[in-house]
């Protein structure tokens, strides 16, 4: 894990993109809502940080951190301070790009 407080993911964008062994949009397999990646949170996940390491991924990978509205600006902090925030958009929103994407 890359950061203490959250799950990592990682997956190709635009779509195809992976949390915890699940498409980052999507259920996990049991059916019940993607969780906030904070540690210890257990949240409905409502924002998706998609984010890369400059320093070990091409400039168009995108690995993501779900978060609850308690631990977005947390989990966009920590990411941000080392530069690899990239975007920020709301589960809603992500799962309609992914959706859009399988076409």
């Amino acid at each position: 894990m890359n950061s203490p407080d959250s799950a990592d993911t990682d997956g190709p964008f635009p779509g195809g993109l992976f949390f915890a062994g699940r498409p980052a949009g999507g259920s996990p397999p049991d059916g019940s809502a993607p969780v906030c990646s904070a540690k210890g949170c257990r949240t409905a996940a409502v924002w998706v940080l998609a984010w890369n390491n400059p320093k070990l991924h091409t400039p168009e990978r995108r690995k993501t951190w779900l978060a609850c509205d308690e631990h977005r600006e947390h989990l966009s902090s920590f990411l941000g301070v080392r530069g690899f925030l990239k975007d920020v958009v709301t589960l809603e929103e992500w799962q309609r790009h992914d959706s859009a994407a399988d076409g």
